[in-house]
């Protein structure tokens, strides 16, 4: 993957120049907040837990001034709004071949709660815009995707009770801090806008016209309306989890204006399976949480949504087991509390696999080794015992292996005490599968991927799966050291490294519908099974299509980057 950032001067459709991929690197984004990245660390380590301001006086005794110089400051001058234009002159950036229209894919999008306006109780997110396409009428509409959990859609609720239409903004790029602060999950009560001025080192600066928010430093502005109850079908889109998200209902904004500064540039960047330029963004906005959660959640350690799984499907979580047992037996206990927490907070509350260990058990553990604390998981958990689902609840708008949009389950794996079997490296070489399942291949220690076939109805699934176990259950002793079998479609791609057995497992499994196991059991509503558990990640017939590369592009761009090329020898 090239990581350069990259400026278009000559952009087909339009009259202005675009950039992207300016996060491309950690290292580039730590490098662009250099100067105020320590400090706003410790702000928002200090909003999620403000007793540290005593345990630590002097450490945090230039919060109070940071603080004030971050207050957004409203001004009546605004040289984002130099110009103005229209919808259609603007970059028509379509990143997948089946998008469904042109989008902004970092727009800046600004609301604030009807029923208690202004600046430090708005809301400033990242929530795609769909500019063209579908049935939106050209230059007065454009379409507004988010998410269940996100704080425009509360603001749009309010509105939509007062019957009211919600002014929304729309920016698109100006400082950097800014794009980080509509991504960032704050702790409660902290402003985006304030966010954005810490890390700036320079405050937010906005102002107002004819009623709709400004921000000065932007370089393009939108301003319009969201009307109750009024949508539109939006998408398709090429997502971050790989895969399109097909058309829905949602809001629909009547434009009013689109303003830009002079010499304007445009900022985009694409999306797809990870890694993405919004990798470099997970991991930076890791670093400026990693102390802020644990602190919101009493016991938590570490957490960490697995990027190379699409960042929702899968979160690792290492917490402290502490609760006095009544018995011999180390379990889980206080691990369920903090799951259940976790489950509960922000974004996290998207999660679909939540996978948790105690640090008593190994406190070198890191949760970035990805392959070392599976194996940490898998020689301590008790299929019989230490899985916990939620069923018919929320998961990601933009995971389709649920039910229905927005529906489907969850799952805790915990584990607690001293390993209760070894993991094993190699398939056992007189394992038998029957008819239709085949090339069984090691994924990771202890896991191993059989190619299935092709998934087309739940009743024959079912009825495939049944067989499968029922054939196998009998070499449970070959399988002892094998507590993971994964189904999918080609276990070859699927057991080739870590970030496909991530990202196929993850994204194509609904955790109360694609989990089975060796000598399963209901006891009391509690599932469970006796030998090894299975998921079942073949693509189903509801799935979304996953991204498929166009190798015309894919030729055509290396070309770009070979001697000759314009981009030879950069990067």
């Amino acid at each position: 993957m090239h990581r350069v950032a990259l400026w278009f001067t000559n952009v087909k459709g339009s009259r202005f120049t675009a950039v992207s991929n300016l996060f491309g690197t950690i290292e580039r984004s730590r490098y662009i907040f250099r100067d105020t990245l320590p400090k706003v660390k410790k702000m928002v380590a200090l909003k999620a837990d403000p007793t540290a301001v005593l345990r630590q006086p002097l450490s945090y005794a230039a919060m109070p001034f940071a603080a004030l110089s971050a207050l957004p400051m409203r001004g009546s001058r605004h040289a984002s709004m130099a110009h103005e234009t229209t919808i259609s002159q603007l970059p028509p950036i379509q990143c997948w071949q089946d998008d469904g229209g042109a989008f902004i894919t970092l727009p800046l999008v600004y609301s604030e709660d009807i029923t208690s306006p202004g600046i430090m109780k708005a809301n400033l997110g990242m929530y795609r815009i769909q500019l063209s396409g579908n049935d939106y009428v050209p230059d007065r509409e454009i379409g507004l995707h988010y998410q269940l959990h996100r704080g425009i859609g509360v603001h749009q609720s309010k509105a939509n009770a007062l019957g009211q239409p919600l002014r929304v903004s729309i920016f698109v790029r100006g400082p950097p801090p800014h794009i980080l602060a509509a991504l960032m999950p704050l702790p409660e009560g902290l402003s985006e806008m304030m966010f954005a001025g810490a890390l700036a080192g320079r405050r937010f600066r906005y102002g107002y016209h004819d009623g709709y928010a400004i921000s000065s430093d932007a370089d393009f502005v939108i301003t319009g309306d969201i009307y109750p109850n009024e949508t539109k079908p939006e998408g398709p889109f090429g997502d971050h989890l790989g895969y399109y998200s097909l058309a829905h209902p949602f809001p629909v904004m009547r434009v009013r204006q689109v303003f830009h500064r002079r010499d304007a540039v445009w900022s985009f960047t694409v999306v797809g399976r990870p890694p993405q330029e919004d990798t470099a963004f997970g991991a930076l906005i890791h670093e400026i949480t990693d102390r802020a959660i644990p602190a919101e959640i009493p016991g938590l350690h570490a957490v960490h949504a697995v990027d190379a799984a699409g960042v929702h499907p899968l979160l690792l979580a290492i917490g402290s087991e502490r609760y006095t047992p009544y018995s011999s037996e180390r379990r889980p206990q206080e691990l369920l509390t903090i799951a259940n927490h976790i489950l509960g907070t922000g974004q996290m509350s998207l999660a679909k696999y939540l996978f948790i260990i105690a640090r008593q058990d190994d406190e070198s553990l890191d949760i970035h080794h990805i392959a070392a604390y599976l194996s940490h998981l898998l020689r301590r958990i008790d299929w019989r015992r230490d899985l916990h689902f939620q069923t018919e609840t929320t998961i990601d708008t933009l995971d389709y292996s649920g039910t229905d949009l927005n529906v489907g389950s969850k799952v805790i794996w915990a584990a607690a005490g001293d390993p209760i079997r070894q993991l094993s490296r190699e398939v056992p070489t007189d394992l038998s599968l029957p008819d239709g399942f085949s090339q069984a291949h090691i994924a990771s220690e202890g896991i191993v991927c059989l190619q299935a076939p092709p998934y087309t109805d739940r009743h024959a699934a079912e009825a495939q799966i049944t067989q499968l176990l029922q054939y196998i259950e009998p070499q449970q002793h070959r399988l002892n050291e094998l507590p993971l079998i994964v189904i999918c479609d080609d276990s070859a791609f699927t057991a080739q490294n870590l970030r496909n057995f991530l990202w196929v497992t993850f994204t194509r499994s609904n955790p109360s519908h694609d989990i089975s196991g060796i000598g399963s059991f209901t006891h009391y509503k509690h599932w469970g099974c006796t030998g090894s558990l299975l998921i079942d990640a073949r693509i189903k017939p509801h799935h979304a299509p996953p991204l498929i590369d166009h190798p015309e592009i894919e030729r055509h761009i290396d070309r770009l980057w070979q001697k000759g090329g314009s981009l030879h020898g950069i990067g």
